[in-house]
């Protein structure tokens, strides 16, 4: 971590050149796959608590609780209607309701919130743990899998297809489209990606206008915004919101916590011998794992703890300093299942914290519930780097797994 070199010149007018530091959210290097030990020096004293990044267009980086939960839960200085960086990268039309700001972001967040309900959840843990089963033994008798690829990736996305009701012969087109969006080999790939996931959001979209059913996307094309059906704007972007859920941020979140299980031996024994830990350790795990970057853009000026920031400029939280703040967490960087890990913004703070976040603590325990059931010693491959693709949700690329059999 240094300061970044060039001319002070090159910089927005209001940006103090020691507030520079060279930082690429897309280009942090991880050892090992561990991309929240890129982020864990930032956080540090000695790093400035709010700097400037040149990359990626230019924006503010901040790094401790208190600044980030002030960023998440003010709205009307830092808005999400502008989420990610480069600017070019903000989808048209916007993630919703991710990307709509209040008062409206609560009217379409309400129209989602039947389908997470408690009960609704409830349902869709039974989908999921017969698919969690079903995809366990369908490789355990090898002795290895590749964990990302054929269990990550693949249990949320049928509990997604299943809420949505897509067929399952779309299931290889998504998790290839996926594959693209998470971890693009070019920014373009990126791009390609989401206009993909929009096209095929469009044609669902039209096909439930004309033929609704009892699924999620039936319901949202009968749902209004102030007295007015919802148009296709509106509903693509929503429809892409619960793709771009379905097809990545549960997969990279188990993804790391299946990493540290292989490798920490201790606490996959701990977990065994005492499975009703499993739920804290799912908080505990997201909090020390946090893989999402938050985004924002400022929509006036504001001097934020004697920094000057202007309207307009970008700002991004990676949500894992929340995780790293000591004033927040004793010893952040240790994994403790009796730990109180509640604090943490894995799921974002405030009116846009994470509707399907319910949906998501249900899947993650039940990949543990499950897999130590019926693997319950098990190893990364040995010789295999792992390595992270590093962004708006980090992940492991791929995480060989193996074990004995018999």
């Amino acid at each position: 971590m240094n300061p970044t070199q060039g001319a002070a010149s090159t910089l927005p007018s209001h940006v103090d050149p020691a507030r520079v530091l060279d930082f690429d959210m897309f280009g942090l290097k991880a050892v090992d796959g561990e991309y929240q030990k890129a982020i864990y020096p930032y956080t540090r004293p000695g790093s400035p608590e709010i700097f400037w990044t040149r990359a990626n267009g230019g924006h503010w980086v901040l790094t401790k609780a208190d600044d980030i939960e002030f960023a998440m839960t003010n709205p009307k200085i830092f808005s999400a209607s502008k989420m990610f960086v480069p600017r070019e990268k903000n989808p048209n039309p916007p993630l919703t309701p991710l990307m709509i700001d209040p008062p409206d972001h609560a009217k379409y967040k309400a129209m989602m919130a039947p389908a997470f309900a408690p009960k609704s959840v409830q349902k869709l843990g039974e989908g999921a743990r017969q698919i969690a089963i079903e995809l366990i033994e369908g490789f355990k008798a090898r002795g290895e899998c590749e964990f990302i690829h054929e269990f990550a990736e693949s249990l949320p996305i049928d509990v997604f297809m299943n809420m949505v009701d897509l067929p399952k012969s779309d299931k290889p087109m998504l998790m290839e489209i996926g594959e693209q969006h998470v971890r693009p080999l070019t920014p373009q790939h990126h791009i390609d990606s989401m206009t993909q996931l929009q096209a095929y959001a469009l044609q669902k979209v039209k096909e439930r206008r004309a033929n609704p059913g009892d699924d999620l996307i039936s319901h949202l094309t009968r749902c209004e915004l102030n007295g007015k059906p919802l148009d296709d704007h509106a509903l693509v972007g929503m429809v892409v919101l619960l793709l771009v859920a379905g097809l990545d941020t549960v997969a990279a979140a188990m993804g790391f916590f299946a990493r540290f299980l292989a490798i920490e031996v201790g606490h996959r024994k701990q977990l065994i011998a005492d499975p009703g830990l499993i739920p804290k350790a799912v908080e505990e795990l997201m909090r020390r794992y946090a893989i999402a970057t938050a985004g924002r853009i400022l929509v006036q000026d504001h001097d934020f703890k004697g920094v000057a920031m202007k309207a307009g400029d970008m700002v991004i939280m990676p949500t894992v300093a929340v995780s790293f703040d000591e004033s927040r967490f004793d010893d952040p960087l240790k994994v403790d299942f009796t730990r109180n890990a509640s604090g943490h913004a894995a799921f974002s703070r405030g009116v846009h914290t994470c509707v399907g976040s319910m949906l998501a603590r249900t899947e993650l325990r039940i990949f543990m519930e499950e897999w130590l059931a019926r693997i319950p010693e098990f190893r990364i491959k040995p010789g295999f780097e792992l390595q992270i693709s590093s962004g708006t949700v980090s992940g492991i690329r791929k995480l060989p797994l193996e074990w004995s059999v018999g």
